[in-house]
């Protein structure tokens, strides 16, 4: 498996056929960007200080119908530089809608976090999540969002993606730990009864030679 980058994953994919819905996420989360003064009294308030929450930067990519959208999340997986999490509108026509778009970009990466954004939905929650199974990292966010809930999905996202890849990681390193140990319990058992045999060997060549029982 490859190592994690040094830097935190912050890629963020916008799935959605509006044109001005991509500048919407990209003056909340693009770098550079300067955030509104209701949005920095609400980070203040929740992570402490604003200065913090916004060096908090997101590289975002936009990809305008579903299928575009599979493919950007295909090349990047095979490129190393998976995207976190994505941003998926449910209508987008004439192509996949966003829970057709959201299953075939699960299978190409199950790890991707999804928020589905919805306004006039042709799907029930339920028939949704009938579709795509009850996944952890599965959200719905209902259009108009707000700025800060949009901030706040993309943050916890990415840090959980980033906290799944580091666990995955840990396991995997545990694992080949646990492995290579019994390998070694393995031939040092070999061994232990390599030197059994010898030294019985030994003994009944001795007794052989000396006559002694």
């Amino acid at each position: 498996m490859n190592n994690l980058p040094a830097e935190k994953n912050r890629r963020v994919l916008i799935i959605d056929d509006n044109r001005a819905i991509h500048d919407d996420f990209r003056k909340i989360l693009s770098p550079g960007t300067n955030l509104s003064a209701a949005l920095d009294a609400t980070e203040a308030a929740l992570f402490g200080t604003t200065q913090a929450v916004q060096q908090i930067q997101f590289e975002v990519a936009s990809a305008y119908q579903g299928q575009e959208g599979a493919l950007l999340v295909k090349k990047a997986l095979e490129e190393g530089l998976p995207y976190a999490m994505a941003f998926v509108d449910v209508r987008m026509p004439p192509g996949w809608d966003g829970v057709e778009t959201t299953q075939k970009i699960l299978e190409i990466d199950p790890d991707i976090q999804i928020v589905i954004c919805t306004a006039y939905s042709d799907y029930s929650w339920g028939e949704m999540f009938e579709k795509l199974g009850h996944r952890d990292g599965l959200l719905i966010l209902k259009k108009p969002f707000d700025t800060v809930e949009a901030f706040q999905l993309a943050h916890a996202l990415t840090e959980k993606w980033e906290l799944h890849q580091q666990s995955r990681q840990e396991m995997e390193a545990l694992e080949s730990r646990v492995t290579e140990r019994t390998s070694e319990l393995r031939r040092t058992n070999h061994t232990l009864q390599e030197e059994i045999v010898e030294h019985e060997h030994a003994e009944e060549e001795l007794q052989w030679k000396t006559g002694v029982p």
